[in-house]
């Protein structure tokens, strides 16, 4: 191996390190906040990329009735939940007016834009207009009944959820794959380095995106507030602050997250409907790098898995995946002998 091929290896790492980098980040939100191992975050990645591509080839895509079909199911929640506490009518009608409004709103107007042909940035916002809700109903519908239960029970309908959205993907997507056109087709050269624009939108939007979380939770109330739940849940409730409502906002993020990775990586990859999983999982990977806690640490972690994706698959292409999933055993055994820890209760 040369300098120029090292060269080519390290940038196609760190392009695909940028996107793990926000997965990661999110998975970290989500465990922080609700104590969840999200482990359907990259199926929001395979959701983004492939409804994106049906946009693109004029039809409606199947999310447009799974997230009509999750709203009603949210709504109906909000009514028995009415009327086993007596809401008065006037509450409840707008608590499930609120539920409906967006994905009415959203599948309404991907109805009517999916055969129009909109231009990309168009069908991109309408994209994440439809998938980003499903963070929030999705925990409402199966986590938030379970706040309180232990961390192994939420992995367990973490993989029940999982499973789950696999098989609706393959419903409304079908077994084939699809490559999205890219957002800006320029090319850099730097001697034998080539920077593709898409590359440049992927590093852009990325760390537009870090720079926004880091203000959200430091300079915002509402992300101050998701830092107090995460820290200690108990003493959030008591100073008023929802666990509910973060664990949804927390959801809500990570499904936006989620959605932007797929528009951001589908240009660079052929996506199919259980794509979302090995993403998604890589991206866990990193974050278990950062302890499920810190979000510059899961950043490096990122960036280190997205290096030894590349380098692995140029010496080894066949195990590159056995190398990336093998690096977090010695973490993992890291931190068990350096973390202080006990059974939980």
């Amino acid at each position: 191996m040369d300098f120029s091929i090292a060269g080519i290896l390290a940038l196609d790492g760190l392009t695909n390190g940028a996107v793990y980098a926000l997965l990661a980040l999110a998975t970290v939100l989500v465990f922080a906040v609700t104590r969840v191992i999200f482990i359907p975050q990259g199926e929001f990645v395979a959701f983004g990329a492939l409804t994106l591509a049906l946009f693109q080839a004029g039809k409606v895509p199947g999310t447009v009735w799974f997230l009509l079909a999750l709203a009603v199911l949210a709504a109906l929640s909000d009514l028995v939940h009415g009327w086993r506490h007596h809401v008065p009518a006037k509450r409840l009608a707008r608590r499930v007016l609120r539920t409906l409004a967006w994905p009415v709103v959203a599948s309404a107007v991907a109805v009517w834009a999916a055969p129009r042909g909109f231009p990309l940035p168009v069908q991109a916002l309408l994209t994440l207009a439809l998938v980003t809700p499903f963070g929030s109903l999705i925990y409402r519908l199966a986590y938030e009944s379970l706040a309180d239960a232990s961390v192994l029970v939420l992995l367990i309908v973490s993989v029940g959820v999982h499973f789950a959205l696999v098989g609706l993907g393959l419903v409304f997507f079908g077994a084939e794959g699809f490559r999205n056109p890219s957002f800006w087709d320029e090319r850099f050269s730097a001697g034998p380095l080539t920077l593709t624009g898409q590359a440049v939108i992927i590093f852009l939007a990325s760390i537009a995106l870090i720079v926004l979380l880091y203000l959200f939770f430091e300079r915002t109330l509402t992300g101050k507030a998701l830092r107090a739940t995460a820290v200690n849940r108990a003493g959030a409730r008591l100073m008023g602050i929802s666990s509910a409502g973060a664990g949804r906002l927390a959801f809500l993020m990570a499904a936006l997250i989620g959605a932007l990775s797929g528009l951001l990586i589908g240009p660079t990859t052929t996506i199919f409907y259980d794509s979302g999983f090995l993403i998604g999982l890589k991206g866990f990977v990193a974050a278990v790098f950062a302890g499920l806690s810190s979000y510059p640490l899961a950043l490096v972690g990122a960036l280190g898995v997205g290096l030894l994706e590349s380098f692995g698959s140029f010496w080894a292409s066949s195990f590159k995946e056995v190398i990336v999933f093998s690096a977090i055993l010695p973490v993992l055994l890291w931190r068990s002998l350096s973390d202080p820890h006990g059974e939980e209760h």
